[in-house]
């Protein structure tokens, strides 16, 4: 596909110049309501065989001024020529935790039904297909502004009392919402993943149940195992190294460079 249908490519894709001769790619795809910043400090502990980029959707930091999606197939469909501009050839993988993990299975089964290339390997953090997992579309729907503040500071995602900022309400809740309603309104048609799944969580993640990263299994060609980590959550902050070096011996043995 040409990216001439998209927005530029830079405004969708940030990372560092460096790495450009390294052998892989990994693609990081943040959590709902978050960042390509939240997450760039990966860059400086990536074990150095990988290159980062960061997705940047809509609505936030640089693209505060444009308005954030709240629908899970546009937000893949609007992405996925930006994406392919950004590969290059070299094995790939795609990170995502929380949303950005539904958006980086979604990206993956879309790019490879239109005869793209498979990512090398999906980590998968926080989010997993089948019931139970994630927010109701409907209750983010009916929450009010300083209600849904309260309800992501329970999960660890900003501290309690933002909501009373005006500051913070306007430039956090329009992406936050949007993800959210978006992850809400996936309809799950069993598509399995078109690369293997390596999967990670907390141990006390209150959106997932017992045993609920172990689903990917079901949709991983093939399933590498998930691995939880002591928190909640937002468990990867606190755990984002030995996920990073987990993700490399992973992508080691996929895909040995030469």
């Amino acid at each position: 596909m040409s990216a001439t249908g998209g927005p530029p490519r830079a405004r969708w894709f940030t990372g560092s110049e460096a790495g450009h001769d390294a052998p892989y790619t990994v693609f990081v795809f943040p959590h709902a309501g978050g960042s390509a910043a939240q997450y760039r400090s990966w860059s400086a502990t990536l074990p150095p065989e990988f290159e980062a980029r960061f997705v940047q959707l809509p609505g936030r930091q640089e693209r505060l001024r444009e308005e954030a999606m709240d629908d899970l197939d546009s937000i893949v469909e609007v992405l996925q020529d930006p994406f392919e501009g950004e590969l290059d050839g070299r094995p790939y993988l795609l990170f995502g935790h929380s949303f950005g993990a539904l958006l980086a299975y979604r990206l993956a089964v879309a790019l490879v039904a239109d005869g793209g290339p498979a990512p090398a390997l999906l980590g998968a953090s926080g989010w997993a297909p089948g019931p139970g997992t994630g927010p109701p579309r409907e209750s983010v729907a009916d929450m009010s502004d300083e209600e849904l503040l309260d309800r992501v500071a329970e999960l660890g995602m900003m501290p309690r009392g933002a909501a009373l900022d005006p500051a913070v309400l306007a430039t956090v809740l329009p992406a936050l919402r949007g993800d959210l309603l978006a992850a809400g309104g996936f309809q799950d048609d069993l598509a399995p993943a078109p690369c293997p799944v390596a999967a990670y969580g907390g141990t006390d993640d209150p959106l997932l149940p017992a045993g609920g990263m172990d689903t990917w299994a079901r949709r991983g060609s093939p399933f590498l195992g998930s691995t939880l980590f002591p928190g909640g959550h937002f468990y990867l902050f606190d755990h984002a190294v030995a996920v990073q070096h987990s993700l490399g011996r992973h992508l080691r043995r996929l895909v040995p460079t030469v």
